[in-house]
């Protein structure tokens, strides 16, 4: 197993990005295999880590289809439905709340 090239923080050699920023380019790794390592050094904590792909070899992102729209509205839905009130909360619940800020509100104001 050959070890991977290993760039620092914005040194990479272009052809190289990250999934973040293959999306934005409006691709997706494809099934490669990560190509290199980005670090950023940190002062008290081990350095940051990203791992980059290969431009050239990246895939275009597939299009959206109905039923992966639907799915995903329906995903949505639920991260924005209060489990307490039923309502939709226009936000998505703070899974530290577990419920809509209003009800969280609620019970913390009991004496």
């Amino acid at each position: 197993m050959a070890t991977l090239p290993v760039y620092r923080w914005r040194l990479a050699p272009d052809g190289y990005a990250t999934r973040r920023q293959l999306r934005a380019l409006g691709l997706r790794p494809g099934g490669q295999e990560v190509a290199a390592q980005l670090e950023r050094p940190r002062r008290r904590r081990g350095p940051l880590v990203a791992f980059l792909y290969r431009v050239d070899r990246a895939k275009p992102v597939r299009p959206m289809t109905p039923a992966r729209m639907a799915a995903l509205e329906t995903a949505m839905r639920a991260r924005r439905t209060c489990p307490t009130c039923h309502r939709d909360a226009g936000y998505c619940i703070p899974r530290s709340l577990g419920m809509c800020v209003p009800c969280a509100d609620s019970l913390t104001d009991c004496p």
